[in-house]
């Protein structure tokens, strides 16, 4: 057996880290035999529940395992006893930089030195770099780089920081988000859910709402702080207008644990309630939800796995450009003009938008489509860069 050691953020609080990790065990499992997947975690019982099926074996990260989080020994010892270690996700920054329970770079800018020094070989898996904007940030990263053997980047905004913080590698080579290859629950299971949570009831078409609790460094065009109450009176008069605009119904789909609570204060204030539903990543695995969201007629989204897990169901995204990274991804597909900017946001002008984009979506999902055939493709190849790693165990 060949152990892959994979960090990512895989707490089982957010469904797209979670739809991460499954698209990287089954690409890697389609071109390799005898791997043993180890995956350091908070949450053993999820990794292990989730992902069963590729012979994952978690390794805890608690305090009972001498680790806060990713700073302790076991994060030392799964890499160091590694045949190959894979970094995965958009993990590598330096916000918070010295805090374990936030932040990995710190970390693991001093534990994959260690890997490289004892010539286990480590590769930047699909990853996404930054931001970096302080001094110890940017040698911190450095030190990640240097220790890999490949890194394989899923966004150019990755590639340009590289290039702006004047930090080279002799290969680097172009991927895409592994969670592009997520697949949707069984049809079975689809009914399952609508029949408990009581969606696609009528004959009306019905779109996805995703709202972020992340809303402290949003701006208004004048420069003061968007604010918590101003986004959730935003949010609840955007999809009242649109219920009344469209005649559609709508379904609000959160996949990160502690979006919960803002999207709670948004449903208590929507005045059309009967017609809206709510399906979260607390009750539903990321499977279950795109199982939900290949079937809407558009998506509406702030979080960026929101918008990636959509599109990759064939459902035409739209939403406010909350990160530099949901700029990114949309680019990459040619959807960016589907974005609203923070400093342009209104509830008219989110209306248009949405209202504008949904009239057109039948277009825009034809010239998406091809895109996202490429950039799932682009995923599922980066297994192949593993080949020098793991020879002899091709399946």
């Amino acid at each position: 057996m060949k152990k892959i050691t994979v960090i990512g953020n895989n707490s089982g609080r957010n469904a797209g880290d979670a739809a991460i990790l499954g698209g990287l065990l089954r690409d890697i499992s389609a071109h390799f035999k005898q791997v043993e997947f180890h995956v350091p975690t908070i949450n053993k019982k999820f990794v292990q529940d989730s992902f069963s099926a590729y012979g994952v074996k978690p390794v805890g990260l608690m305090p009972w395992n001498l680790s806060a989080k990713i700073l302790g020994l076991p994060i030392v010892h799964s890499v160091l006893t590694a045949d190959l270690v894979l970094v995965t996700d958009a993990i590598l920054f330096d916000r918070q930089l010295y805090n374990p329970l936030f932040n990995y770079l710190w970390t693991l800018s001093h534990v994959l030195p260690m890997a490289k020094k004892k010539g286990i070989p480590v590769v930047l898996y699909n990853s996404s770099l930054g931001p970096a904007t302080t001094k110890a940030g940017k040698e911190a990263l450095k030190r990640v780089i240097d220790s890999a053997d490949v890194i394989i980047l899923r966004d150019k905004e990755s590639v340009e920081l590289l290039e702006k913080l004047g930090i080279e590698h002799p290969d680097i080579a172009e991927g895409a988000d592994c969670a592009l290859n997520a697949e949707p629950a069984t049809d079975r299971r689809f009914d399952e859910i609508c029949s408990a949570e009581h969606l696609f009831e009528s004959d009306k078409s019905v779109i996805g709402f995703n709202v972020n609790s992340y809303v402290d460094a949003f701006v208004k065009e004048d420069g003061s702080s968007f604010g918590r109450e101003n986004l959730v009176s935003l949010y609840a008069e955007t999809v009242d207008s649109i219920i009344k605009k469209l005649d559609v119904d709508v379904i609000f789909i959160e996949t990160q644990h502690m979006d919960m609570g803002i999207a709670g204060q948004v449903l208590d204030k929507i005045k059309t309630r009967d017609r809206v539903k709510l399906v979260s990543n607390k009750k539903y695995s990321y499977e279950d939800i795109c199982s939900v969201l290949k079937r809407l007629e558009l998506f509406v989204g702030m979080r960026t796995h929101s918008l990636i897990l959509s599109s990759a169901m064939g459902v035409v995204p739209a939403g406010i450009l909350t990160y530099p990274k949901n700029r990114g991804y949309m680019r990459t597909i040619g959807m960016e003009n589907n974005l609203i900017e923070f400093r342009d946001l209104s509830v008219e002008n989110y209306v248009n938008l949405i209202a504008d984009v949904y009239e057109k979506r039948q277009d825009l999902k034809s010239e998406m489509i091809p895109q996202i055939v490429k950039e799932k493709t682009k995923a599922r190849d980066a297994a192949k860069r593993l080949q020098p790693f793991l020879r002899g165990f091709s399946n």
